[in-house]
């Protein structure tokens, strides 16, 4: 039994693809009808199974199919995917995935995601450029000897930048490129590689599970409901603060007991792996020249740049690889490599990656066996009415723990708000408070599963962290325990207050 391993991800996520063709032979199919905006002609497509019918875009169409959101928010590009509309679920007939469906699944899983995986390959052979360069190692010998004494406060920067960007634009996939920069930093000031994975995930896990302005989350699930996204605002940056805190209290604890002794640490076998993966050299002090500083910031700006773009200009995944590709060239031309060195060693830090893509894509895969086999609206219809009848309290902490469920099978924020918020907004009408209770649960609810929702972005993360699932949960889970207390009074407070 000793010599039994916990499976790697690619297997977890394939044992769960399994389980989620053969829920499509247990699970009745059944589908909402949808509603469209069409910019170019100012109109509603509806979509009734495979019958199409063309509406004005008016609020009187939306009345009329009992969808209580302002026409404006269509109008103005708020709302851009198909919304499910109320009261119209219906069985239709079963799709089971067959044993070829599953097979399929991770390719078809591949193809859909390859925007976010070309980011993931093109960040990979932009940090190959930069180890080459020899500049990562000059700035982590700075950081050691300004930080000496002092290294929690890059756990305490870290994780409040990263949950800002969390709250505010939905900092979340990009984080994929920040692990390989700052986990030779942390190894440096002597905390184990669970330190800066906690750092960085737990801050955008937080920051957005409690979003204030994220336009991916809050606003267009505020959207969805028929609200206006700052009702409930003081609420959530009362929420976040407390949440970020008890995130950074409970890595400082951790990182504090393995700095005084590093057998504590839960990847302690892991240790030497770990650290000769990274390349740490701790003991030699590299002279940061200016060429060398020269392409940091270059490398710096690449981020700046990617986070303007994604919060100011509406980038998305082929502009943001699209920078950091050039930053690569640009980081070629400052350090004088050889063209075939370049290639190469680009090439190379690609590969160094390719794991982690193959990750997100069978993760993706996931999600295509649900939609083909139709059981995603099933488990919404089944959501939706297993709350009647329910003490508004009640009521508000199931919907929090029906929407971490959902999140299993629908991960994406943005998806899982159109997909439900026209459904589940309504009935907050029914049990007597706001509608923006429901948007707290959706996000409050997705937030904490998030942690370790295997469907998520976990998995890559560890993937280039080496650090098993099981580990993490190890780690992970006391936390989760607490932020679902901390979450659950806070949804119950909001009720009553």
């Amino acid at each position: 039994m000793k010599n039994l391993k916990f499976p790697t991800a690619q297997t977890i996520l394939l044992i769960i693809a399994g389980l989620v063709a053969l829920l499509t032979w247990i699970i009745p199919a059944g589908k909402y009808d949808t509603l469209t905006y069409n910019k170019a002609g100012n109109s509603f497509t509806k979509t009734h199974l495979e019958i199409t019918e063309t509406l004005p875009a008016t609020q009187e169409t939306l009345k009329t199919l009992n969808i209580n959101i302002p026409i404006e928010k269509f109008t103005e590009g708020d709302i851009w995917k198909p919304i499910s509309i109320p009261n119209t679920y219906q069985v239709v007939e079963a799709k089971p995935q067959s044993l070829v469906a599953f097979f399929q699944s991770p390719i078809k899983g591949i193809i859909e995601a390859s925007d976010i995986i070309f980011l993931v390959l093109i960040i990979g052979g932009l940090i190959g450029i930069m180890n080459y360069t020899g500049a990562f190692d000059a700035g982590i010998s700075w950081l050691a000897v300004a930080l000496k004494g002092h290294e929690y406060i890059l756990i305490i920067l870290v994780t409040t930048l990263i949950a800002l960007g969390g709250t505010t634009f939905g900092l979340a996939e990009e984080t994929i490129a920040f692990y390989p920069i700052l986990i030779p930093m942390f190894l440096a000031a002597k905390y184990d590689a669970m330190v800066p994975l906690a750092t960085i995930y737990l801050g955008s896990s937080i920051g957005t599970m409690f979003s204030t302005v994220n336009p991916f989350s809050t606003i267009i699930a505020s959207d969805a409901a028929g609200i206006n996204w700052t009702t409930g605002l003081t609420g959530r940056v009362i929420t976040l603060i407390i949440g970020v805190i008890i995130c950074i209290v409970y890595i400082l604890r951790y990182a504090n007991k393995v700095k005084k002794d590093p057998t504590k640490s839960i990847i302690y076998s892991q240790k030497e792996e770990i650290e000769s993966h990274f390349g740490t050299k701790t003991d030699n002090i590299t002279k940061l020249t200016t060429r060398l500083r020269l392409t940091l910031i270059v490398f710096t700006l690449c981020f700046i740049v990617m986070i303007y773009g994604v919060s100011q200009l509406e980038w998305w995944f082929v502009e943001m690889t699209t920078v950091f590709f050039v930053g690569a060239i640009l980081i070629g031309i400052i350090g004088k490599i050889q063209e075939t060195v370049f290639v190469e060693t680009f090439v190379k830090g690609a590969s160094d990656l390719l794991g982690v893509a193959l990750i997100i894509g069978i993760a993706r895969g996931v999600s295509v066996l649900m939609n083909d086999g139709l059981i995603s609206d099933t488990m919404l219809y089944h959501a939706s009415t297993a709350t009647e009848g329910m003490n508004k309290g009640v009521f508000a902490n199931a919907m929090l723990f029906i929407y971490s469920g959902l999140s299993f099978f629908i991960p994406s924020s943005s998806g899982m708000a159109v997909l439900t918020m026209p459904i589940m907004s309504p009935l907050a009408d029914t049990v007597g408070f706001g509608r923006e209770i429901i948007v707290n649960c959706y996000q409050y609810g997705m937030g904490l599963f998030a942690f370790i929702n295997p469907t998520g972005l976990i998995l890559a993360s560890l993937a280039i962290v080496k650090v098993g699932y099981n580990k993490w949960l190890k780690f992970v889970l006391p936390l989760l325990l607490i932020l679902t207390i901390f979450t659950m009074i806070i949804i119950t407070l909001q009720v009553y207050l």
